[in-house]
């Protein structure tokens, strides 16, 4: 479990597209790509593995997760939604995104959002989570330990790999079925809205 520290360093935890880093001029599909790709490749599993494509832009217009371009162009508004969902893909279905995503949509449509401010509020929430996590997975890393150490098979390093990486995903899971569980009071409120 030293390899943790290793790990934790190579993940690139903290990378965010800041504001400072999105142009204040619409950009190509292309443009948008080599954007993501620059900020986020060292946080890829492995080389082959894309940060952004065409087809995954394409589809999350179809989806509705952005709203529509124009002049085949992506706005600063666009670019915050699509680092956005590049967080939430790894723990939501396109579903869920899009569910989570509408009301903020339709908000920048009407101009009726200060986006920066509530941009600039996830990425000081997304800075204290991962100070948070670093800490929580040095407890876990301890706990597995201690678990260990109660087995008669103390001397193997594997099965203290598979309770920790068991122990991750146990968590993982808990953090997603509370997210899923508030995606599914968005809809709750929304159909409440419509039977009005």
């Amino acid at each position: 479990m030293e390899k943790i520290k290793e790990i934790l360093g190579q993940l690139g935890l903290e990378t965010n597209l800041s504001l400072d880093e999105i142009p204040n001029i619409d950009l190509y599909m292309d443009q948008v790509i080599q954007l993501f790709e620059n900020k986020f490749s060292h946080s890829k599993r492995n080389a082959e593995e894309k940060v952004l494509t065409k087809t995954m832009i394409n589809n999350y217009a179809k989806g509705k997760l952005i709203f529509p371009i124009k002049n085949k162009k992506y706005s600063k508004e666009h670019l915050i939604l699509i680092s956005l969902i590049y967080q939430l893909k790894g723990a939501l279905s396109i579903n869920d995104i899009q569910i989570t995503l509408d009301g903020l949509n339709k908000r920048m449509i009407k101009e009726d959002i200060e986006i920066d401010s509530f941009y600039n509020s996830y990425l000081a929430l997304s800075q204290k989570n991962v100070a948070d996590f670093t800490m929580h997975i040095n407890e876990q890393v301890n706990d597995v330990k201690a678990e260990v150490e109660k087995m008669e098979d103390r001397s193997s390093a594997h099965l203290e790999q598979v309770l920790m990486i068991s122990s991750l995903v146990h968590m993982s899971n808990l953090y997603r079925k509370v997210a899923e569980k508030l995606v599914d009071e968005i809809v709750v409120d929304k159909e409440e809205k419509r039977h009005r």
